[in-house]
């Protein structure tokens, strides 16, 4: 068999491997690969050509600027637009999508046409039927040329073979202009070079603020005519054209069952390096070799887990995630040892591979924990990366692509993919470089930091996805302190350990629920089950488990194993819907988790903690029998360049990681009878499940290397050593395994020396008479003391006993003692305003974003330049039409209304606002009408007043109206979706 060659070659200990697929009718691991699988539903992923983190990605594309064709396909098209040699797998966000090719036949067409219109261009209609994907090759049938496409790749090189069914003249387009996205071309050049060499580049700003493709494309047969276009106009007889829209053509004179092949190779470097890479890697024209090659390459890494099953379906879905897993991060450096670096600048490194696409809030909670078992030394060199990216860029990465960082996400998750590896004894690389690169990621001000670290966690009107930031930099410092104690630095993990139980500091015990702080207070009202501004991609009840740090101390908080235990039946069996912002990452609901997102990923295996393992089997299967497919759409949410197949490999593996770092594995439910996992060579760790089967599904016992195991968690060193975990199956749920105190996983804290702060609260920021303020902690028993004049408080303050009653503005300040440690300082500010004011609303604003309901817009409180901070009211395709009662006659002398516009967000200034006075509230006339002066396509975030001078009219009641554009227009990604206006405050004097 073509795996024992394999396997003889690169893991040569692994003998039993071939053995055991020969028992499951002499198949390979690849044979068991579905690449549509992810393609359909919200996967995202893409079902072309690739190599196990490879640097091509040669796949179909289908569509464009589509949120659900992130990678350039999906399955519910029926139009192919090209051959691109780079995609994205299951991202939430598109980019990529270069040096696309297409074939045809007849006319030659330069422009890719509609999809309602496929003649309108040069894209072609297709069927499934006649299309085919396995590991390392993709195969269709362009039904508008009679032209079967196939493609197949080396890791830095794409191999295309074209076979012409028609006699008719013969084109292959090159379109450096057109990508998966509409993202802005900075420079292109293409070129011939005698008649079977086209070369060039194709730099972008996109998703990747600054991103380069060079390519060296070599053709088998001679041109017999060729061009380039540019802007849409051919260039004469020049060989060679640079500009920001290009199109190269090579002409061919064929009859019916010739074939053209393809060879390109590309570079991150320059023309050079995509020459080298293509002659080091594809120097024939064996296509058929060149796949059976990546196919190989293939098998080797699937056959690093091996797993047994009579259900083809299961092994199917099985093998096809851990091939999803290998996928990201992509390869980045030339054969040679060049790398564009974060500094713009060209290296070299004579050892290391460098690589890109670091998905890092997605791939540090199971793809890289999955590496550290099966695949060490690359994930040592993945880390290696890291540190050199923090090198060349002076940060680790946070969403790493193409050599830029693009900000994307929160938190600084490069941090618990190092611990973790260090963790796992996986520590190939610098780990006093390591901590000093985490200690600067951890120190900066930027995205709510500043507010972090001087306040203990970041309040909602600083930052937006507040809540989710102060969750997971707790988790990231619990990691730093980890390093902190692995290379011996006490002081550090000190700090670090401390800081990583802020966390309780935005624990509300009222509701045990996480919730949104500002002005020293939790926001009020709380929904769990809103989607708003202050999470990330989720609700309170899918953040409300993120404390993977210090879950006995959550529990705790909680009121102990029932209590927590009851709040996670609470999220399981919820029967209430989604409500707030919709999103649309939040999918695979059951009850309130959403498996489709990451947050939750963790949250089935938390019941081992309170000795309930039971319910982690119920939850963990229910999860992989329903929101795991071998259809198309086959993934209940975004891929995420592996994180969401990595949580199925782990899982079926019954055993995860919930903790990145904590150096163990906490166990659930086998999915297979047998299961090994090849850690290298020599050492392989097997997992058994005896009497497994839909009715059996319970753990009733465990096994190490032949001795009772009672525990319900694995330390990972167990696994590296190797040996045998054998769960014995059975029917009956109530098992005393894991159940007791002393068998359960403990991930705690020591909080001695920490206070978490206190909140002041009250029922607004504002007030006309007088406002009741209240305090409390979250520890019973803690002593604040608080000061009403600006002033630091401390023991000498006032002791709070009980609410206090304020009449005039004022700043309250307090701090919190417990067992003689004290916290950071709350403040909060209210302010008395003028009585007798009211508004009403005509329209509606959109229930995602209230900003605090009608008051909100003359509550003297101006929103910042991010909407998302919860302080701006929007307004969703509607008008704002509001009608302001001064309470009694007056003289008006000003009026004023602020905006914002963000129209990455789809939020436009309005058209116009117009005021309005009135007497008795019946009968207005119009004083002014400002029309907007910031033009449309302005990026950024921009927050313009629009006034009214009106030298002193009588007036009681003052209407203002904002006119929507009603729909984003017609160059906007949102064409003819409704436009949003953002207010904040109408001022009136």
């Amino acid at each position: 068999m073509l795996i024992t060659r394999l396997l003889i070659r690169s893991l040569s200990a692994l003998v039993l491997v071939p053995l055991f697929f020969g028992c499951q009718a002499d198949t390979e691991p690849a044979d068991y690969v579905d690449p549509f699988i992810g393609t359909g539903g919200h996967g995202h992923t893409f079902p072309g050509a690739t190599l196990p983190f490879g640097m091509v990605q040669l796949s179909p594309d289908t569509r464009k600027d589509s949120w659900d064709g992130c990678s350039g396909y999906h399955y519910s098209d029926n139009t192919i637009i090209g051959f691109s040699h780079t995609h994205l797998s299951g991202t939430g966000v598109g980019d990529y999508g270069d040096i696309r090719l297409m074939p045809m036949t007849g006319k030659l067409i330069t422009v890719p046409g509609k999809e309602e219109d496929p003649s309108s261009g040069y894209r072609s209609r297709f069927s499934h039927n006649n299309e085919t994907a396995s590991p390392g090759y993709y195969s269709v049938l362009l039904a508008d040329y009679d032209i079967k496409a196939e493609l197949t790749v080396t890791e830095r090189s794409g191999f295309h073979r074209y076979t012409f069914n028609r006699n008719s003249d013969s084109f292959i387009l090159i379109d450096l202009f057109e990508g998966i996205t509409s993202d802005k071309v900075l420079g292109s050049s293409v070129g011939f070079i005698g008649d079977t060499v086209i070369t060039g580049y194709r730099r972008t700003k996109g998703w990747a603020e600054d991103q380069h493709v060079y390519f060296y494309a070599v053709f088998s047969r001679p041109f017999a005519s060729s061009g380039i276009e540019s802007e849409g106009r051919q260039v004469g007889n020049s060989e060679t054209a640079n500009g920001t829209n290009l199109k190269a053509w090579a002409g061919f004179n064929l009859k019916a069952g010739d074939q053209v092949l393809v060879k390109v190779g590309i570079s991150a470097v320059d023309v050079e390096g995509a020459r080298n890479n293509l002659n080091a890697e594809n120097p024939g024209w064996d296509f058929d070799a060149v796949k059976m090659a990546a196919r190989s390459r293939w098998n080797e890494e699937l056959s690093r887990i091996f797993v047994q099953s009579d259900n083809k379906k299961d092994l199917k879905v099985f093998y096809t995630a851990l091939y999803h897993t290998m996928i990201a991060p992509n390869l980045f450096s030339d054969v040679d040892g060049r790398y564009r670096g974060h500094d713009k600048l060209i290296h070299r490194s004579p050892t290391d591979r460098r690589y890109t696409v670091f998905s890092l809030w997605d791939t540090f909670r199971t793809l890289h924990p999955l590496f550290n078992l099966i695949q060490r030394d690359r994930n040592s060199e993945m880390i290696r990366s890291m540190l050199d990216i923090y090198d060349k860029g002076g940060l680790l990465p946070v969403w790493e692509l193409a050599g830029n960082e693009t900000w994307c996400m929160i938190g600084y998750h490069s941090v618990p993919v190092i611990v973790d590896a260090w963790a796992s004894s996986n520590r190939d690389f610098d780990a006093a470089l390591a901590l000093e690169a985490m200690v600067k990621s951890a120190t900066r001000d930027h995205h709510g930091l500043k507010w972090y670290k001087s306040e203990g966690y970041i309040p909602a009107n600083m930052e937006s996805e507040s809540v989710s930031k102060t969750l997971e930099y707790a988790y990231d410092d619990w990691c730093i302190a980890r390093m902190a104690a692995f290379v011996g630095n006490d002081s550090l993990e000190k700090v670090f350990s401390h800081r990583a139980l802020s966390y309780m500091n935005l624990y509300d015990p009222s509701t045990r629920f996480f919730r949104g702080r500002q002005n020293g207070g939790f926001i009020e009202p709380f929904d769990p089950t809103q989607v708003n501004f202050m999470l990330t991609e989720a609700n309170s009840w899918q953040y409300n488990f993120f404390v993977p740090q210090d879950i006995n101390g959550h529990i705790a908080l909680m009121g102990g194993p029932e209590k927590y235990e009851e709040m996670l039946d609470g999220l399981f069996h919820s029967t209430e819907g989604l409500s707030g912002r919709k999103q649309s990452d939040i999918t695979g609901l059951i009850g309130q988790y959403a498996h489709g997102n990451e947050p939750s990923h963790h949250m089935a295996y938390l019941y081992n903690f309170v000795g309930k393992p039971k319910k982690t089997q119920d939850m963990v299967k229910k999860i992989m029998d329903e929101l795991y497919t071998d259809k198309p759409d086959g993934l209940s949410g975004n891929e995420d360049c592996g994180q969401m197949s990595a949580w199925y490999v782990m899982s079926a593996l019954g055993m995860y990681p919930v903790s990145p770092g904590s150096g163990y594995l906490v166990l659930g439910l086998p999915r297979f009878s047998q299961a090994s996992v090849y850690v290298n060579s020599s050492t392989s760790f097997r997992i058994k499940a005896n009497n497994l089967s839909p009715k059996n599904r319970y753990v009733q016992s465990v096994k190490l290397n032949g001795e009772p195991y009672l525990m319900s968690y694995l330390p990972i060193e167990t696994v590296l050593q190797g040996g045998e975990l054998v769960f014995q199956m059975g029917a009956s749920p109530f098992s005393e395994w894991g159940t007791t105190a002393d068998h359960r996983p403990i991930q705690k804290i020591d909080a001695e020396g920490f206070t978490p702060v206190a909140w002041i609260q009250a029922n607004s920021k504002t007030f006309t008479d007088s406002l009741l303020v209240s305090m409390g902690h979250v520890y019973e028993g803690a002593k604040i003391y608080y000061t009403t004049d600006g002033s630091k408080p401390d023991t000498s303050a006032k002791l709070y006993t009980q609410p206090l009653v304020i009449w005039n503005s004022g700043n309250i300040r307090a701090v919190a003692f417990h067992k003689g440690y004290s916290s950071k300082t709350s403040q909060a500010e209210f302010f008395k305003i003028p009585a007798g004011r009211s508004i009403e609303l005509f329209t509606a604003y959109n229930a995602q974003y209230p900003a605090g309901g009608n008051i909100a817009l003359i509550d003297n409180q101006r929103g910042s330049q991010d909407f998302r901070t919860g302080s701006w009211q929007g307004y969703h395709g509607a008008d704002i039409v509001a009608v302001v009662d001064l309470g009694k006659l007056q003289p008006v002398n000003k009026l004023e209304m602020g905006f914002l516009q963000d129209i990455k967000s789809w939020i436009f200034m309005p058209l116009w606002v117009q005021w309005e006075l009135s007497v008795d509230g019946q009968s207005f006339e119009a004083v002014g009408k400002q029309f907007n002066t910031i033009p449309a396509k302005a990026e950024g975030a921009i927050v313009k007043s629009y006034g009214q001078e009106v030298k002193g009219k009588l007036a009681r009641y003052v209407r203002v109206t904002a006119k929507n554009r009603g729909v984003c227009p017609d160059w906007h990604l949102g064409k003819g979706e409704p436009a949003w206006v953002f207010a904040d405050e109408i001022i009136i004097e």
